[in-house]
Formats: C-alpha cells, structure tokens, sequence
C-alpha cells in the first residue's frame, strides 16, 4: 500500500472529536492510538480491542505522525546560568 493510501484513512474535520485527525469512519484518534503503542500495547492487541480497526489503519497513523514530525522545528533548550 502506498503512503498516498495509507494517509488517506486518516480526516481531519473541526466537527469530529474537536479536529484531532481520526482514523476514517471511527472515532479513534491518532493520539490516541499512538499513546496506547508509546504504553506497550501490541498492534495485535489494539487489532483485538477495536473491531473494524485494520493494521494499515495503525501503519497510516504512525506515518501521519512521521510526515507531521517532518514539518515541525525543534529548538534545543538551554539551561541559564544561575
């Protein structure tokens, strides 16, 4: 499946789950699902718990997350000197 593909299960629209990006046709966030792979939780798993949820549906929100990660800048912090 292309990135093309895969990107388009995931919407983002303001009236569903206040414009967080959603996996399409539910209302699953990709923070959310993201959050339950960060706390150890097995695609498998995750595959088990939400019925109609596929594994592409999961692939296409680590990618959102990469391709969103690319146009965001990083400034380091520095620490004053006390």
């Amino acid at each position: 499946m292309t990135n093309h593909h895969l990107l388009e299960r995931i919407t983002v629209h303001p009236d569903v789950m206040a414009g967080k990006p959603v996996v399409r046709g539910t209302r699953l966030t990709v923070p959310f699902l993201l959050g339950l792979l960060a706390h150890g939780a097995s695609m498998d798993e995750i595959l088990e718990e939400y019925e109609g949820l596929t594994r592409e549906d999961i692939q296409a929100c680590l990618l959102f997350a990469s391709r969103s990660l690319e146009q965001t800048s990083f400034l380091p912090v520095l620490k004053e000197a006390i």
